[in-house]
Parts: structure tokens; sequence; C-alpha cells
């Protein structure tokens, strides 16, 4: 019987996308692919989602690869691309159901320790019952021992738990974990579906 059901972050709560973020700094077309490389595509991203390099540290590496003409927009991309929050349409309100409905709901998401800035601006994030962030544990989706620590911090039975997340390695490490995973496809008439047929009691 299903009880919790756990949630990603970008791209399933908020929308996750450099590509408008770059856009939205005010980069000149024949930056963007530069900007998109070597910024979100970086392994100075991956290491801030792993907790061993912080936003400045990450920015000052990333700059020394890019024209001191694009410095500041480089710190732009990766203290401030939060702002504004853009929320996956229809989120907050099944996130608000299944807690009407008695469900947990947490948090499991690769993200720098500025995560808990910008939380709170998240809308469905008051619902949450608990979150686990990366950074904060230095382990990364898909790693086993992510999975295993939420379910422990939180005293979750991994069979009692969906798992919902847009990327298909890290909804393949909870189903080796035993939970059960759906993998968003930005679409949440679709996932509710998904969820009933994990036994889940929400509205079409």
């Amino acid at each position: 019987m299903i009880r919790n059901v756990v949630f990603d972050m970008g791209q399933v709560l908020l929308r996750f996308d450099p590509p408008l973020f770059i856009e939205r700094a005010g980069a000149a077309e024949e930056d963007r692919e530069l900007l998109l490389r070597e910024v979100y595509k970086s392994l100075e991203w991956a290491r801030m989602d792993r907790g061993s390099m912080t936003e400045a540290e990450a920015a000052e590496s990333m700059c020394r690869r890019i024209p001191p003409r694009l410095h500041e927009t480089v710190h732009a991309l990766v203290d401030r691309w939060d702002r504004p929050i853009l929320p996956i349409e229809g989120m907050e309100e099944l996130i608000a159901e299944l807690k009407e409905k008695g469900y947990g709901v947490y948090l499991l998401s690769n993200a720098s320790c500025r995560q808990h800035e910008y939380w709170p601006r998240v809308p469905a994030g008051r619902f949450f019952d608990g979150t686990l962030i990366s950074a904060d544990v230095k382990l990364v989706k898909p790693q086993p021992e992510i999975y295993r620590l939420l379910c422990e911090t939180f005293s979750l039975d991994p069979d009692e738990c969906v798992f919902i997340d847009d990327a298909i390695n890290n909804a393949e490490g909870a189903f080796l974990c035993g939970l059960h995973p759906i993998v968003f496809h930005n679409n949440v008439t679709e996932l509710r579906a998904r969820l009933r047929e994990e036994g889940v009691d929400v509205n079409a």
C-alpha cells in the first residue's frame, strides 16, 4: 500500500530550463551555447549538487574558461537562475490533494546548498513533510545510498513510496532500491493517471 509520495524538484516541481535562464540573463545569441556548455553542462555544476563546491567557487572556476565580458552573466546564472521561480503547472494542486488525503510528501533532489534559500519560494514547498538535498549529504541520485538515506531519515518503507523524477536513471535507481518510480514527462494529468495505477487515491 502506498503511503508516501517522493518528488524530485527540477522539471517536476519547478522548471529548470537553462536556455531560458541564459536568454533571461540577457546573453547575446552568439554567447548562449558557450554559457550553456560552460555553466549548466559543466563539472562544476555537478560538484555543486554533490556539495563538494560552493556557488562562489564554481562560478570562479567557470569564469576561467569564459571571456571577462561574460563573468557577470555567469554569476547571475549560478546565483540567480531561480528568480523568479517557475512552478510546473498543476503540481501544487496535486500535492495539496495528496496531503489532504493523508499521504506523506517528501523531496529528494540533486541540488546545491543554496536550495535552502529558494525552497521557501517554491509554492508547493509548504506541503512537504521532509526534504533531503544531495549537497547536504554528499550523495547524488542515482546512487543507491541516497535513496536508502531518505528512507532511513524519515522512517519510510520503500515499498510504500512512489518516487517521481524526470530523469530515467534516477527513476531506475529508485526502482533498484525498492521504491515505485514514475518518470514525469511534464504532464500532470498523465502523472495523476500513473499515480492511480500505483494505488494512490488522487482525482483524474
